[in-house]
C-alpha cells in the first residue's frame, strides 16, 4: 500500500462533484475514463495535415557514428512527407535529427495522457526509424569561422538547458504555409528563413534544406551533419561526402543545390562535421541544400538528383491557408440563482470535426469578450458568443503544435502563450481566424527535458514585462538528469523559480527561488505577485505566498543560491485536508461581483474549487486566510481571468494529477447574482484573539455565544519527506483545541470578535463557526489562517465596545489542549474517514487502478506488497498503520511517494477505523 491519500494535488472540503455532469461534453465520464465510451472518440494526437508539433528528443542512442551528446529540450518535429521526419532544436538552431520510418512515439505527459487521461507514465522521447543525419549539443550555425564543439555544458555534465546567446543566434518563429513549416531565425545579424523538405531519387530519400539569408555581413558557417566514425571524406565540386563502413560502403553528404551559388562551399570538418560555408554578402543570398546518407555505390545518381533540382519558397509572408474553417457550435448551461454565486457552464466543443481532445488548461479575454483557450495538447481555440446566456457559444481553433501550453495571456488584442517552447506570440497575418507566424517572443529561459519542470504559468504585468513560474524538476518523471535530492532531480538552473521576462522577450531575471511546483496570481493594475507551491517534498502543506524579489520559499534543491537564505513565511498555510493541490490565484478587479470584487481568489485542482483569500496586514509580516466559495465545480479548477466585457470571473482547468473530481475539463463562470452572500470579508489575528468579519449581517445570539465556534491550531514541519504531519507547539504531535473565553459581535453586526487566551504566532489555524445571519441563513463552515506575528487589535477601531479583556486572565490557566473522548474504531467511522480525509480521490475503495494515485482497497488487507526496493510484506493492522503514520517507509512497486504523513491529524482510534474498513473491503 503506498498509503491512506496519495497525491499530486488534490483534495478538498468536500467531494463535490458528480462525475456524469454534462459540463464538460464528457457526457459519460466513467466511460470515458475507461475508454469505452460513445461519445468521445478522439483522433490520433499528432495530425496528419499539420506541419509540426513541439517536443523534447533523446536522440543521444541513435547508434554507431551518431553522436552521443544530442539532447534537446525545445525541438520543432517537422513532417516532411516521404515518411521523412526532421527535429530542430530551437535552442541552438540545428537539425538534431532526421530520419525514415515512423514519426516519434507519443510518450510525452500531453501525449500520453491525450486519449488515456490519467495517464502519467511518462518517458522522455526517443527516435524510431532509420536516422539520416544528426548533430550533437552544440550551435547549428556560427560567424566568422567554423565552429564544432562548442557544449552548454550544466552541473554533472548535464546540458545548461539554455538557448544560444541572442547576439549569436537567436530563433525567431515558425511560420505555417499548409502543410509545411518555414523557420526564421537570425545568425549574428543575419536574417535566415528556412523551409525543410524531402526528396526522393530512386529509393533513397534526401533531405532539403532551402534557405534565403539576409544580410550576411559576415561569413557564416552551417553545421549539417556530424559523423563519429568516419573512415575518410572527399569534397567533390558542391558535395562534401563523410564515408563509414571498413570498405567505405556507406557515405553521408551535403550538397549544394541547383547552378550557381559558386561561394557557397560544403566542406568536413575535423574529419567528422559535415559543414557548408556562405559568404558574406550584402545582397540575399538564395539556395537550397540536400543531406544524404546511403550507399556510396549510389553516389552517381545522388550527384545526379543535385544537379537537377531547384527548390523555392511558397510566398508564406503573406499568409497561409486556413487549417480549420470550420466553427463548432455549443449552447451553455446556467445555473439557477440560488446564492450569491453560481457557476455556469460553456460546453467544451466535443465532439469537434478535428476528433481533438480538449483539455483546457488557462483562458484569457480580448477586449471585446472574446476568449482565447488554450489546451494542454498545444492547441488554441477562439472562442465567442460569451453572453449573459450562452445560448450560441462558437469555437473556432486558432493555432496547434504547441509543447504542453499552461498559460495564455490576451496582450493588446494579441494572443501570447507560455509552454514549454517559451512564450510565442501568435500572429494572423491574413486575418482568415488562423494564426500564420508562431513568433517567439522569448526563449530566454532554462528549461529541461524534465516533465514536472512545467512551464507552469504566466502574467503579464502592467510595465509590459511578463511573469512566469516554472516548475520543479520532480523524481516522477522520465529521470533524465541526475538525482539531487528526496524527490527532485537536476533538471535546469531555473527549475523551482519564478522569474520576470523584459518586455522586449531577449532576457529574463530570476525573481524567487526555492519551489515545488508554484502558480502565480498577478493584479493587473497594482502588480501585487502572489504564488502557491505544491505539498510535497521539502513543502509540508499548501501555501499561498506574496512574494518579493530576491526571497526564498524553502525547497532546498531549487534554492538556486549559496548565500544560505532565510525561508520566507507564507501568507497563509491550507491544511491537506482542504487543498491538498493548489493552482493558480486571480484578481477580481472591477466592480461587477459583489463583494467579490477587488478579491484574490485561489483556485484548488484538488478540492475542487475556489477559495476567497483575506489579508491582515496589521502585523509586521502581512498574514492571510482562506474561505471556500460554495459552487458546482464539475472538474479541478486551475486557471481563470475576468471578462471585461461583464465583469464576471471564468474558471477553467483538466484533470490529470489526481484531483476530488472525476471530471476532465470545463469552462466555468463564476457568476455574482445580487443575491446575499455569506462569505468572510476581512480577519485580524492579534494577541487578544480573532476579528472575522462576513459579508451580511450577523445573529446577534448566535454570534455572541462562543459556543459557536470551535479554534484549533497546529504546527507543520518542513523536511525532505513527502508533505507533514501535525504538530503541538511545545513540538508533540497532534493538534490544539483552544478555549473561546468569549465572543462579541461588532457595531456594524458584521464582525464578532474572539477572545482567545494564548494567542501565539502558529503555522496554522482554524475557526470552525456555526452561526445564523440576521436574515435567518444558516452559516456553517471554516476559515484557515497563518499567524506570522502578532500585533494588538484595536477593538474600537474594529467597531468593540465593552470588551471584558479579564476574561482572557480569567482562562489563561486552562488546558489549551483539551483531552477528547476517544469514539470507539468502527468499519463505519472508517468509512466516513476515508471521505474526510480525502482518501477517495487517491485510493478506490474497490479495485479500480485508473485514474488513481494510490493502490487500491478492496483485497488489500491480508495481501503480500511488493516494494519499489524489492522487498515485501503482508498488509496487516501493523502496515497499514505505517503507511498512514510513515508513508515514505514502504512504497508499493509502481507508485510514487505522493502521500503525506497522518501523523498527528488521525487518532488511534481513528486509524484503528480505517483498518476495519479496510478489513471490510475484503471480497
Amino acid at each position: 500500500m503506498k498509503s491512506l491519500c496519495k497525491h499530486p494535488a488534490a483534495i478538498g472540503i468536500s467531494i463535490l462533484l458528480l462525475a456524469s455532469v454534462l459540463l464538460t461534453s464528457y457526457t459519460d465520464i466513467k466511460s470515458a475514463i475507461s475508454g469505452k465510451t460513445d461519445t468521445l472518440k478522439l483522433g490520433p494526437f499528432v495530425e496528419a495535415g499539420f506541419p509540426f508539433i513541439s517536443t523534447s528528443v533523446d536522440a543521444r542512442k541513435l547508434g554507431p557514428g551518431y553522436p552521443d551528446d544530442n539532447i534537446a529540450a525545445r525541438t520543432l518535429a517537422l513532417q516532411l512527407g516521404n515518411n521523412a521526419y526532421a527535429c530542430f532544436d530551437t535552442d541552438l538552431l540545428r537539425w538534431s535529427v532526421a530520419w525514415t520510418g515512423k514519426f516519434l512515439p507519443m510518450v510525452l505527459m500531453a501525449q500520453i495522457s491525450y486519449n488515456d487521461f490519467f495517464n502519467k507514465s511518462n518517458k522522455v522521447t526517443t527516435v524510431p526509424g532509420r536516422p539520416t543525419s544528426a548533430t550533437g549539443s552544440y550551435a547549428g550555425w556560427f560567424a566568422g569561422k567554423p565552429g564544432f564543439e562548442v557544449p552548454r555544458a550544466g552541473k554533472a555534465g548535464q546540458p545548461s538547458w539554455v538557448p544560444m546567446p541572442a547576439s549569436e543566434g537567436r530563433w525567431k518563429g515558425v511560420y505555417v504555409y499548409g502543410n509545411k513549416a518555414v523557420l526564421n531565425y537570425s545568425v549574428k545579424n543575419s536574417n535566415v528563413f528556412e523551409l525543410p523538405g524531402t526528396a526522393v531519387f530512386d529509393d533513397q530519400t534526401v533531405f532539403t534544406r532551402t534557405l534565403t539569408i539576409e544580410s550576411a555581413t559576415e561569413a557564416l558557417f552551417l553545421t549539417a551533419a556530424e559523423i563519429t566514425n568516419g573512415v575518410g571524406s572527399e569534397v567533390k565540386g558542391k558535395i562534401a561526402y563523410i564515408y563509414q563502413g571498413a570498405n567505405k560502403d556507406t557515405v553521408t553528404a551535403v550538397a549544394v543545390l541547383g547552378k550557381g551559388n559558386a561561394d557557397i562551399k560544403p566542406d568536413v570538418g575535423n574529419g567528422r562535421y559535415l559543414t557548408v560555408r556562405f559568404p558574406a554578402s550584402s545582397k540575399t543570398i538564395e539556395t537550397s541544400l540536400a543531406v544524404w546518407r546511403g550507399p556510396a555505390k549510389q553516389k552517381a545518381a545522388f550527384e545526379k538528383f543535385c544537379k537537377k533540382q531547384n527548390l523555392s519558397f511558397p510566398d508564406f509572408k503573406k499568409g497561409g491557408p486556413s487549417q480549420w474553417t470550420e466553427t463548432v457550435a455549443t449552447s451553455g448551461k446556467l445555473s439557477p440563482d440560488t446564492a450569491a454565486y453560481v457557476t455556469d457552464v460553456l460546453t467544451l466543443p466535443l465532439p469537434n470535426p478535428w476528433k481533438r481532445n480538449v483539455r483546457i488548461s488557462d483562458v484569457s479575454f480580448f477586449k471585446d469578450g472574446k476568449a482565447a483557450v488554450v489546451t494542454f495538447e498545444g492547441d488554441v481555440w477562439i472562442v465567442e458568443g460569451i453572453d449573459k446566456n450562452l445560448g450560441s457559444i462558437k469555437w473556432r481553433r486558432f493555432a496547434s503544435g504547441l509543447h504542453e501550453p499552461m498559460s495564455v495571456e490576451v496582450v493588446n488584442n494579441t494572443v501570447h502563450i507560455f509552454g514549454r517552447e517559451g512564450i510565442v506570440r501568435l500572429l494572423d497575418i491574413n486575418h482568415d481566424g488562423a494564426a500564420d507566424f508562431y513568433e517567439n517572443f522569448s526563449n530566454a529561459m532554462a528549461q529541461s527535458v524534465e516533465s514536472r519542470e512545467w512551464a507552469a504559468d504566466m502574467a503579464y504585468a502592467p510595465d509590459g514585462s511578463f511573469y512566469i513560474a516554472k516548475g520543479g524538476a520532480q523524481s516522477n518523471g522520465p529521470g533524465v538528469t541526475p538525482q539531487v535530492a528526496k524527490g527532485f532531480r537536476a533538471g535546469s538552473s531555473q527549475n523551482g523559480t519564478i522569474l520576470k521576462v523584459s518586455p522586449d522577450g531577449l532576457t529574463c531575471e530570476v525573481i524567487a527561488t526555492g519551489f515545488r511546483g508554484p502558480y502565480i496570481g498577478l493584479h493587473p493594475e497594482k502588480g501585487i505577485l502572489t504564488a502557491t507551491d505544491q505539498q510535497g517534498n521539502f513543502v509540508p502543506s499548501t501555501p499561498i505566498y506574496l512574494i518579493k524579489k530576491g526571497d526564498y520559499y524553502g525547497v532546498e534543491p531549487t534554492v538556486h543560491r549559496d548565500d544560505n537564505p532565510p525561508i520566507a513565511p507564507p501568507l497563509t498555510w491550507i491544511p491537506h485536508s482542504v487543498d491538498r493541490s493548489s493552482i493558480a490565484q486571480a484578481w477580481i478587479t472591477g466592480d461587477k461581483m459583489g463583494p467579490l470584487s477587488g478579491s484574490l481568489i485561489h483556485f484548488s485542482f484538488g478540492a475542487p474549487g475556489l477559495f476567497k483569500v483575506l489579508m491582515d496586514s496589521s502585523a509586521a509580516i502581512t498574514q492571510g486566510g482562506v474561505s471556500f466559495i460554495q459552487g458546482n465545480y464539475p472538474a479541478p479548477t486551475s486557471k481563470g481571468a475576468v471578462n471585461p466585457a461583464d465583469g464576471q470571473l471564468y474558471v477553467t482547468g483538466f484533470n490529470l494529477w489526481g484531483s476530488s473530481s472525476t471530471g476532465i475539463s470545463a469552462l466555468l463562470r463564476l457568476r455574482y447574482t445580487g443575491k446575499p452572500s455569506y462569505q468572510p470579508a476581512g480577519f485580524q489575528a492579534g494577541k487578544q484573539g480573532i476579528v472575522l468579519g462576513f459579508d451580511s449581517e450577523l445573529d446577534a445570539k448566535t454570534a455572541a455565544d462562543a459556543a459557536s465556534f470551535e479554534v484549533k491550531r497546529w504546527n507543520y514541519k518542513r523536511t525532505e519527506e513527502y508533505g507533514s504531519g501535525h504538530f503541538k507547539l511545545d513540538g508533540t504531535t497532534g493538534e490544539e483545541t483552544l478555549p473561546v473565553a468569549a465572543s462579541y459581535l461588532s457595531a456594524d453586526g458584521k464582525k464578532v470578535l474572539l477572545l482567545v487566551p494564548g494567542m501565539s504566532d502558529v503555522m496554522q489555524m482554524e475557526v470552525a463557526y456555526k452561526l445564523s445571519a440576521k436574515d435567518g441563513h444558516k452559516i456553517n463552515d471554516h476559515f484557515w489562517f497563518t499567524v506570522n506575528n502578532m500585533a494588538d487589535v484595536d477593538l474600537e477601531e474594529q467597531g468593540f465596545k465593552n470588551v471584558d479583556l479579564a476574561l482572557l486572565t480569567v482562562r489563561q490557566n486552562e488546558t489549551v489542549a483539551a483531552a477528547v473522548k476517544e469514539e470507539p474504531a468502527t468499519a463505519e467511522r472508517g468509512k466516513d474517514l476515508f471521505q474526510k480525509m480525502a482518501c477517495a480521490g487517491c485510493h478506490s475503495e474497490g479495485l479500480r487502478t485508473k485514474g488513481m494515485y494510490g493502490p487500491p482497497f478492496q483485497n488489500l488487507y491480508g495481501s503480500e506488497r511488493v516494494f519499489e526496493d524489492g522487498s515485501k510484506a503482508i498488509a496487516n493492522e501493523k502496515y497499514i498503520r505505517e503507511s498512514i503514520l510513515t508513508p515514505s517507509a514502504k512504497v508499493v512497486k509502481g507508485y510514487n511517494e505522493e502521500m503525506p504523513s497522518f501523523t498527528g491529524v488521525l487518532s488511534d482510534s481513528d486509524i484503528g477505523s480505517i483498518v476495519l474498513y479496510i478489513k471490510s473491503l475484503k471480497k
